[in-house]
């Protein structure tokens, strides 16, 4: 399957699974409590317009992009609503400024009950289309950039939409079923293969059961999931990154934050109308019990020696809440198992449970007769609740620690796909490498920038250190890379720039604006301040560049803050004082020479190729859905593909182990220790960490400076 298949496909499931978890609902029970949506719109628009680093009026402007953007939540892909059903929800168009004034949810009203009615059509519509073949003999094409997209006339237009996108959909997997029926012939030269017809109807057949599984998932969604969808078009008009948290998002967020939860430590999913256990957490209560396994079905749930609760068809976040529960507590599962389809009881006391995979983790490996340290920071993670907790700056300090014991010679932090997290970390880890001085400069609306400084005179680490980042490097990820750079600390490698999230938001629990109601109201996590380098500029839209650019996939795609509508401007202010430690004596020499090695490497002049590939790719949004010239589009694409097909596979001859205190772990924990090889493995495949080994490697410390190593 080509990479422009690949992508009509993930397009179109991504654009369902957006509609149903961003406001759609099928749920015909009336509003539980209006009361607590008024209240909900009074805290918010007061919090905002008080709070929030922009100064916004609400007005017919502000009216104007609420409207677009609770519309386009509910149905990006102009799959419910008519332009009739547009021109009536259009007398409020500027008018929902006024509303929200009064603490007024009109406009909300009206296009909630009229997407009920929508949502209880869809299934009529997608049943009624699936039950016949497509015509694929048809010229016709359809275009999957909804954005542009008009809505459709009438409701005869609606179901042609309908049509088009499930027509394309049954096309898509019809091609991965050929092409999987050429592969047995390969293999088998007697296979028969399956017949058009047989292939057709098939593919119709798992395109139902998915959006029967979609509307399943819809159907399961309450006032809260979808009166959430307006407030965050409401909130989200100041700026991308204020959003409103309902309870349950809210408590997921907490637990990404710290990196634990308390529980039975299984990562569960849904399957149908069941619960499931996709994974056990490694030393978690479930993994240590040793009864559960991957695939097992939970159906009931009892807490202690209480009568049993049903979850069969229950919402997956409401059968979490019954399996989770505080350390020391029992849980006892009845569980069909996998293996044998039997019925067993399990009890389990549930405990804290630690994220691994959220955590540092360091690997050392030795490269032309210098051994270096790997650290993997994925998050900058901390635990608001308790200030004995783990977070990531006590974990940084210790890694490095435990990485000088093996007598490393430089140091390299991978901060790829790091989405940012706790600022006050960012800062302390940036103090491990310099001995005090400024961090960051972060400025309220209104306000001169304040100054955060790294007020600790000790350096955890004085020898040579390179920083690792890519275009998902973000926010406090971006804070550590800029101030590295500034101080000439550190050399920053990966992609042409980070993402650019130069804003800092607050997460504020709504009760504490409205402290007599009994119900938890959520929270909003709202933009308050600006960040600012040490040399003044912004990290807002322009994020970090990297002193040296590896081309990588993401080179020339729309990505990053600067492709968000609605993100803040870029702007400076004054630089703080601060005293670059210039710590190597060669450090242009060393950019100059890897970016030599870069420009001349075949691996990497394949890899920007693919990158032109793919921004090519992304504009392309337009598809047959006639059969012969889908396959024909499809097969050229493959042609075009092909030689890209080897575009990552490159193995360098570098061996990444555990440091010597993770030894006794592995032993105990066969989970860990999976992880862990599998990890080496694709460091060891990863041409990127290949490549700053290279550039840490040639970096050559100042005076004659000696690294500390024990």
């Amino acid at each position: 399957m080509n990479l422009r298949h690949q992508i009509s496909i993930v397009f179109i499931a991504t654009l369902m699974l957006f509609t149903s978890f961003n406001g759609s609902a099928n749920n015909t029970e009336k509003n539980p409590d209006p009361k607590k949506d008024k209240i909900l719109v009074f805290v918010l628009k007061n919090i905002l317009t008080r709070g929030h680093f922009v100064v916004k009026d609400l007005n017919d402007d502000f009216s104007e992009t609420v409207f677009t953007n609770f519309i386009d939540a509910l149905d990006p892909s102009k799959r419910y609503f008519t332009q009739k059903d547009i021109k009536e929800f259009s007398r409020y168009k500027y008018d929902i400024d006024n509303q929200l004034l009064a603490d007024n949810v009109d406009f909300y009203n009206l296009v909630y009950d009229k997407f009920l009615n929508k949502i209880k059509n869809a299934k009529a519509y997608y049943g009624e289309i699936l039950k016949q073949p497509f015509n694929f003999n048809k010229k016709e094409t359809i275009d999957i950039n909804y954005a542009d997209a008009p809505f459709a006339k009438n409701e005869k237009e609606l179901v042609n939409y309908w049509r088009k996108q499930l027509k394309l959909s049954t096309l898509s997997r019809i091609q991965d079923k050929l092409d999987k029926e050429e592969s047995k012939l390969e293999k088998d030269k007697t296979y028969q293969k399956k017949s058009f017809k047989i292939l057709e109807q098939e593919a119709r057949e798992e395109v139902l059961k998915n959006m029967n599984d979609l509307y399943l998932r819809i159907e399961e969604l309450e006032h809260e999931d979808w009166f959430s969808a307006f407030l965050n078009s409401v909130v989200g008009a100041f700026d991308p990154h204020t959003t409103y948290m309902a309870p349950r998002i809210k408590e997921r967020f907490d637990q990404d934050m710290s990196g634990k939860l308390e529980g039975i430590g299984a990562r569960l999913s849904r399957k149908g109308i069941y619960t499931e256990i996709f994974e056990l957490v490694s030393g978690g209560p479930a993994w240590k019990e040793g009864s559960l396994e991957p695939g097992d079905i939970i159906l009931e749930v009892a807490q202690g020696e209480e009568e049993p609760k049903d979850i069969v068809g229950m919402r997956l976040d409401d059968a979490i809440k019954f399996i989770k529960g505080p350390k020391g507590t029992e849980v006892r599962l009845t569980v069909k198992k996998k293996i044998d389809g039997t019925t067993k009881i399990i009890s389990i006391i549930r405990d804290v449970v630690e994220l691994e995979e959220t955590f540092v983790k360091s690997t050392v490996v030795e490269k032309d007769n210098k051994k270096f340290g790997l650290i993997d920071l994925p998050r900058f993670y901390i635990d608001f609740t308790d200030r004995n907790g783990r977070d990531s700056a006590k974990d940084m300090e210790k890694e490095i620690a435990r990485l000088k014991k093996e007598n490393i010679d430089g140091l390299l932090i991978d901060l790829r796909n790091n989405g940012g997290g706790s600022l006050k970390t960012a800062i302390e880890i940036a103090g491990l490498f310099i001995e005090k001085g400024p961090i960051v400069q972060v400025k309220y609306r209104g306000q001169d920038p304040i100054v955060k400084n790294d007020e600790d005179p000790k350096m955890q680490w004085q020898g040579a250190v390179v920083v690792l980042v890519n275009e998902l490097s973000a926010s406090a990820s971006e804070i550590f890379a800029a101030a590295m750079q500034d101080y000439g600390r550190a050399v920053v490698v990966g992609g042409n720039q980070t993402y650019g999230k130069g804003t800092v938001q607050s997460v504020i629990p709504i009760n504490n604006f409205y402290p007599n109601y009994k119900e938890d109201l959520g929270a909003i996590k709202m933009t308050i301040q600006k960040f600012y380098r040490v040399n003044g500029g912004s990290t807002q839209i322009e994020g970090v560049y990297s002193d040296i650019a590896m081309p990588d996939r993401f080179s020339y795609m729309a990505f990053g803050e600067r492709d968000v509508e609605g993100a803040l401007a870029w702007d400076k202010v004054a630089q703080a004082k601060y005293t670059k430690t210039n710590s190597y004596e060669n450090f242009n020499d060393v950019i100059y020479k890897s970016k030599n090695r870069i420009a001349s490497n075949n691996n990497f002049k394949l890899i920007n190729d693919y990158a032109k590939y793919l921004r090519k790719n992304q504009d392309d949004n337009s598809f047959s859905l006639n059969s012969k010239e889908f396959f024909k589009e499809n097969e050229m694409q493959e042609e075009y593909a092909k030689k890209y097909k080897s575009v990552f596979e490159y193995t360098s001859n570098l061996t990444f182990k555990s440091p010597a205190y993770e030894a006794a772990l592995l032993k105990k924990d066969s989970i860990l220790k999976d992880k862990r090889a599998a990890w080496h493995k694709n460091l060891s495949k990863d041409i990127y960490v290949a490549e700053a080994l290279n550039v840490l490697g040639d970096l050559k410390l100042k005076n004659n400076a000696q690294v500390v190593k024990n």
